[in-house]
């Protein structure tokens, strides 16, 4: 009974003992992770890294992570001279692969992703006075209500369509405008310089594909995805 004792007991020191050193090699990980991203990146704050599944070393040494997130904060996009804040960015790696010398996460088998952008980023980034708010609900899809500053007019308000184009660039169109816009000589023009604009996001992680942008009344929700990723950094 007394060797069964002492086996218990050096079973749960030996325990202990595993998952605290677990534990510190896993935050080491996330912070070395973390300090790549941002260099490669560009970004202006260390993003958060979270690494999943338990335990992390056997993980290590199989060299094969469950899975890797990353929350990237806010990052801008830029066009014509403006810039597009992402106010959230985040990515989810699964299947992650490291390096042959075990120092550095390498590539993901497969990766999903979401940006958030707000009514106030996407105003600012129109430029020219124009606002931009949700729109609600047309044959089910999500609409903006973009309001342009036309000299000749004293108000104008038109519905605007988010799409995304390329994988990587994310496009505002109005739909279409009203008749007494059409009427007028150079209206049109004017009013599309404000409501049109394509905003191309480059500094995705591991060259994430965008795939859906869903209209919201807090603001836009963006999908991503990608198989066989390469991790930044």
């Amino acid at each position: 009974m007394r060797a069964l004792r002492v086996l218990l007991i050096f079973l749960v020191i030996f325990g202990g003992l595993f998952v605290a050193a677990d534990r510190v090699a896993v935050k080491l990980v996330e912070d070395k992770a973390a300090d790549k991203i941002r260099s490669s990146q560009g970004l202006d704050r260390t993003p958060i890294v979270s690494i999943k599944g338990f335990p992390f070393l056997t993980q290590v040494a199989g060299r094969s992570l469950d899975e890797v997130d990353a929350d990237l904060g806010g990052i801008e996009a830029r066009a014509q001279g403006r810039a597009l804040r992402i106010n959230r960015l985040s990515a989810q790696f699964h299947e992650v692969g490291l390096t042959s010398d075990y120092t550095s996460i390498e590539s993901a088998a497969t990766a999903t992703g979401n940006a958030r952008i707000n009514y106030a980023d996407l105003t600012e980034a129109a430029g020219g006075g124009v606002t931009i708010g949700y729109g609600g609900q047309k044959d089910g899809r999500g609409q903006v209500k973009i309001s342009p500053k036309i000299p000749v007019l004293s108000s104008l308000d038109v519905t605007g369509s988010i799409t995304i184009v390329g994988g990587n660039t994310v496009r505002l169109r109005a739909d279409g405008l009203p008749a007494v816009c059409r009427a007028l000589p150079g209206c049109e023009s004017k009013v599309r310089a404000q409501t049109d604009h394509d905003w191309k996001l480059d500094q995705l992680p591991g060259n994430l594909k965008l795939e859906q942008v869903v209209t919201t009344p807090e603001g836009l929700s963006i999908s991503a995805a990608g198989k066989n990723v390469k991790l930044p950094g």
